[in-house]
């Protein structure tokens, strides 16, 4: 595509000399400035890359699914598409992967950011090795922005406190606007501009979305691009929220779609297969997968249960079609200002496929990750305590759908995201429009690619040669290969010959047009671990064989008709996985199945917080919810004593102490489920007050029972126990406040009051496990 530019080993670049000569005086010394460097083409084109959430590729319209994407549509008829496109099946391998165009074990993220462990491939560490696109391009000069969804930095040094090596300012962005966690509440996430913390520009109640959000700051950022730098290429990387859960729109997106999944998921599978066949998105001998005989089939739900179901999906499709009129937004302004032509937009339809851990649908998503057993209409209870159906998608739910929703937005592949054994897990649509060099063209390219091949693309298409030293670090080679070769000849032979595939134990192996898969010890959308989990071990896995040359939905298991191929694969699996740092296959486990005492948390067992702390990320905080703990707080009462003393975690979940006209409260909120409040009977005494929360469990066992003291000046005021804990976390995007309940307020009892500031004074909280 693009002339070779010279290549240059070594970056960054050697510093520009003076092109004069000095003399003894300035009278004797003639000034003579070298002419401007300039280490890229003229024609260097600009580069976008959209990345959607936990989206499926039977979800666009585009593509023969049921929820609008007419921005989707715009790039695919303004330029190509891939329909053998593949993601890892997980969010930060993806990402890292994506950004970096090495394997992601290769770059320590087998699994996300938060389970990370001491494996060098799930280390959670993208090791300098493996320089990110953005931080080459930037030295080539570039300039570098991303926005939205991070998840690749280690949970731990999410904080202000830092490092920041690891924050996208440290990786080769110039800029950054999003958050850093996995992922947020879209009304009230906990954001990030650069390094600072910063809070939305607008409250839910004024109108503020996420996905509108992060639009508007892109905008705003090209302008100022254009003002200020418009001699200089761009690289953008734009990664919504959208659409992992919790599934957030306001109602009015999701009523466009009422009544239109009024008929289940497996009706939907078959018209969603039927169009993509009608509109030549998949070939003709393509066969549309059975359901998994541990996934619900739509007659199976309860008849008083299914308007519930179908909320979830019309919230879900309203959420997916809200965050592509916002990416169309972009590209109405990329087009404004006279970019269009010469800007290369990649728009990646998901990193992995839908998400089936809403499981069996619910109002708190993280409930399963916590692995806190719960039925549907425990959900439904709760929720008409909220305002019932209509409050699905709102501030006052994280709600996500049930997990055959999932795999009907994975149509026609088998799984789900976390699945890296099936295409229901990896195969996500691809556009890519670059009206200078790329003529538009409705045949879909089938040619066999994953995500890592982005970068060396890019690198082909400026004509950059990947350095071998990076500020003073050898590099590791890149493991993609370009398919620029694809951009304008849709019949060009693939050239992707070997690709694995590794997520907590689900893989699988691509060689020269097979594919050999092994589902692994997890099924996403069962609760809980899987029995034998701690004894499991993968030689004992049965593989599956598929000649995906004839069988394009992995639907003919060919293991028993050709073992001598299945073996040929599996060696070659293992080649790989020994070469990019998978073993011990299914290490990402090591936390979140075998030792989750293991799992990422402070190495303090104390802390001592001024009075006005704030924006403390949860992973970062005292576990005040599942570990035995005094919270003192040294505080002045005033005579009219309100507002909230300390709180950790949001509405989805969490727990907070707060003073109500003059009244100590404590509520421990258990994924909306299930309240436990507890409240003094008499007022504070106004002055120097000393209150201690004392959290002890009633029985030491994981989401055991706690039993939670109110202290005044050293006497008790209240006592109350909470049923079942949480054991894992709350969010995994909120934080812990003193003094104001910022993001989302754990409580109802002063949700309409939010922020609720204290009014008096804290002199200091101190937090000791005991």
């Amino acid at each position: 595509m693009k002339t070779k530019l010279a290549a240059q080993d070594s970056l960054p670049f050697p510093r520009k000399t003076s092109g004069s000569t000095p003399g003894r005086t300035m009278q004797e010394s003639v000034y003579k400035p070298s002419p401007a460097e300039r280490h890229l083409p003229e024609d260097a084109p600009n580069i976008l890359i959209i990345l959607v959430d936990d989206a499926g590729p039977g979800l666009p319209s585009t593509f023969g699914g049921e929820v609008t994407t007419r921005s989707l549509d715009r790039i695919v008829d303004e330029g190509i598409a891939y329909n053998r496109f593949h993601t890892t099946a997980m969010c930060s391998p993806t990402r890292a992967s994506l950004l970096s165009g090495r394997n992601h074990h290769r770059v320590g993220n087998g699994q996300i950011a938060e389970l990370a462990n001491d494996w060098d491939g799930y280390s959670g560490h993208i090791p300098r090795s493996s320089a990110l696109a953005a931080e080459v391009l930037r030295h080539y000069g570039y300039s570098t922005a991303a926005w939205g969804k991070w998840h690749n930095t280690p949970a731990e040094e999410t904080t202000v406190a830092g490092p920041f090596d690891s924050w996208p300012t440290g990786l080769g962005f110039e800029y950054f606007y999003g958050f850093l966690a996995g992922e947020a509440s879209q009304y009230e996430p906990n954001l990030v501009r650069n390094t600072t913390v910063v809070l939305p520009p607008r409250t839910p109640e004024e109108g503020y979305h996420l996905s509108e959000d992060l639009a508007d700051d892109a905008i705003d950022w090209l302008q100022k691009h254009r003002a200020m730098q418009p001699d200089k290429p761009f690289y953008m990387y734009w990664a919504s929220g959208a659409i992992h859960g919790p599934h957030h729109v306001m109602k009015e997106w999701a009523d466009r779609y009422k009544g239109k999944f009024d008929d289940g998921w497996d009706a939907y599978r078959e018209r969603v297969f039927k169009r993509a066949k009608e509109k030549g998105w998949i070939p003709e001998n393509a066969q549309l997968t059975p359901r998994h005989p541990t996934m619900a089939a739509w007659d199976s739900i309860p008849e008083h249960q299914r308007p519930f179901q179908r909320r979830l999906m019309e919230v879900a499709a309203g959420y997916a079609e809200h965050v592509d009129v916002q990416i169309g937004r972009l590209l109405d302004e990329i087009d404004r200002l006279g970019y269009a032509d010469n800007t290369l937009v990649f728009y990646i339809w998901g990193d992995n496929g839908s998400s089936a851990e809403g499981q069996n649908g619910t109002i708190s998503e993280l409930l399963a990750q916590n692995g806190i057993p719960t039925e549907v209409d425990q959900h439904i209870a709760a929720l008409e305590e909220i305002g019932g159906l209509d409050a699905l998608g709102s501030p006052k739910t994280d709600n996500q759908y049930h997990a055959a929703w999932a795999w009907a937005g994975s149509t026609p592949y088998k799984g789900t995201k976390l699945l890296a054994s099936h295409f229901g897990g990896t195969r996500n649509p691809m556009a890519v429009r670059w009206p200078a060099k790329i003529k538009p063209d409705p045949a879909p390219r089938t040619q066999f690619h994953h995500c890592n091949d982005l970068v060396p693309t890019i690198y082909e298409v400026v004509g950059i040669t990947p350095p071998r030293v990076v500020n003073g670090i050898p590099q590791d080679p890149i493991d993609g290969t370009s398919f620029a070769y694809s951009f304008n000849d849709p019949a060009a032979e693939g050239r992707l010959r070997t690709q694995y595939f590794e997520i907590m134990g689900s893989r699988s192996i691509y060689h020269d047009g097979w594919m050999a898969s092994a589902f692994g010890p997890r099924t996403p959308w069962l609760p809980g671990l899987p029995p034998g989990i701690h004894e499991w071990t993968p030689d004992h896995d049965t593989w599956e064989l598929y000649n995906l040359a004839e069988d394009w939905t992995q639907a003919n298991d060919l293991a028993e008709e050709h073992p001598e191929k299945l073996a040929q694969l599996k060696e070659i699996f293992l080649v790989e996985a020994t070469r990019n740092q998978v073993l011990p296959v299914g290490g990402g486990l090591w936390v979140v199945a075998l030792h989750p005492e293991m799992r990422i948390a402070p190495p303090y067992k104390e802390w001592t917080f001024s009075g006005h702390m704030t924006r403390m990320p949860e992973f970062c905080a005292p576990a005040l919810g599942n570990k035995p703990n005094i919270v003192t707080i040294d505080a002045d009462i005033p005579a009219d004593a309100n507002g909230v003393l300390y709180k950790l975690g949001s509405n989805s979940g969490g727990l907070t102490c707060f003073v109500e006209d003059g009244i100590l409260c404590y509520e421990y909120n258990l994924f909306i489920i299930q309240r436990t409040k507890i409240r003094a009977t008499e007022t504070l005494p106004t002055g120097k007050v000393r209150i201690e929360v004392e959290t002890a469990y009633a029985e030491p066992r994981p989401a055991g029972p706690l039993t939670v003291t109110l202290k005044v000046n050293g006497d008790v005021w209240a006592q109350g126990t909470v049923p079942v804990s949480a054991p894992l976390l709350f969010t995994a995007n909120d934080c812990l406040d003193i003094g104001i309940a910022l993001g989302s307020p754990v409580s109802l009892d002063y949700y309409d009051k939010a922020p609720f500031r204290f009014n008096g004074s804290i002199e200091q909280v101190h937090v000791k496990y005991v």
